[in-house]
């Protein structure tokens, strides 16, 4: 299952989390840049767990590299598709968590949870030689917040079955759990070691946390810095994208339906692009909103609506949710 997008839209824009993607691929460039020291280099920044458990190799580490592995490890990963898939996920599920946490509190929270994931893979791998690197276990932190916080939203899921490509939305709380469902049935069946350079532990143990620290993060008062931060980082436009399921009365020949668009949106009009699920297919339709619009105002579809006995057709009616 690939996630394409969800349908929660945040608020402001995730300078933080966009912040965390660029300095990945920014880790990543260095990376290719080690040639033949490349394994060195991951052996450094990675985190190994014989480096804590064993003296005679401890003792080649300061104790400051020591502390720098257990979070740079996270910035690390072992090839593009490795990087890809790591940073697709937190670009899905990242921004809507800061949204709700404010900057500050989300980047210390992303770092916590790649800190807690990596001590789980230490505690269950601890005399092991193998260097674990990767954001995954942060990100799934990061996917466990959203589990919490948003169940109920949708996922916009790409499932290619026999090469053909076939599009679902998929609760959250299904995404999200099948997702972990994996994690523990592969831990398991792993015995608990690491394997193929996946560390089953490390998501698991990411996940956990970062549901316990979501609730702990909620209860601390928002840093100083955060209400400015989503002042100057509020979201102008909603999704030019939209999805909308209308309905109305057997009798009535027109459907009725909401699209969501911001205030700065209102003012100066906009265009969108709406999604109408029919059948099996889903038509796709350009709305023009007019500069000035009200909330409440009803927009007019003229013949997308039903198809009446008599042969006539009738319109669809968009409702406009003018919200921040």
């Amino acid at each position: 299952m690939i996630p394409l997008r969800d349908t929660i839209r945040s608020a402001s824009y995730p300078v933080v989390n966009t912040a965390l993607i660029a300095l990945n691929v920014f880790v990543y460039l260095l990376e290719l840049g080690q040639g033949s020291d490349l394994g060195r280099f991951i052996y450094i920044y990675g985190l190994v767990p014989a480096r804590y458990s064993m003296p005679g190799i401890a003792a080649y580490f300061p104790l400051s590299h020591q502390i720098l592995s257990l979070f740079s490890f996270m910035f690390l990963h072992a090839g593009f598709w490795h990087l890809l898939g790591n940073m697709w996920f937190l670009y899905i599920f990242g921004d809507n968590v800061e949204d709700r946490l404010g900057s500050a509190r989300y980047l210390l929270f992303y770092l916590m949870c790649g800190l807690s994931s990596g001590l789980a893979q230490l505690a269950l791998n601890w005399h092991a030689n193998i260097p674990t690197i990767g954001a995954s276990g942060a990100i799934a932190g990061v996917m466990g917040a959203y589990f919490m916080l948003y169940p109920n939203a949708r996922i916009l899921t790409l499932i290619p079955v026999f090469f053909i490509p076939l599009f679902f939305e998929i609760p959250a709380y299904f995404f999200l759990g099948f997702w972990f469902l994996i994690q523990l049935v592969s831990a398991a069946s792993r015995h608990g070691n690491q394997v193929a350079g996946i560390a089953w532990w490390a998501h698991i143990g990411g996940f956990a946390c970062g549901m316990l620290f979501l609730k702990v993060f909620t209860w601390l008062p928002s840093m100083g810095i955060s209400p400015k931060v989503r002042r100057m980082t509020a979201k102008k436009t909603s999704h030019r994208l939209q999805l909308v399921r209308p309905g109305g009365p057997l009798d009535d020949p027109n459907l009725y339906g909401t699209i969501t668009i911001t205030p700065f949106e209102a003012l100066t009009g906009t265009q969108k692009v709406v999604s109408i699920p029919g059948g099996l297919q889903k038509r796709l339709v350009r709305v023009k909103v007019p500069p000035g619009t009200k909330d409440g105002t009803l927009l007019r579809l003229r013949g997308i609506g039903k198809h009446m006995p008599d042969g006539r057709r009738g319109d669809l009616m968009l409702k406009v949710d003018v919200r921040f």
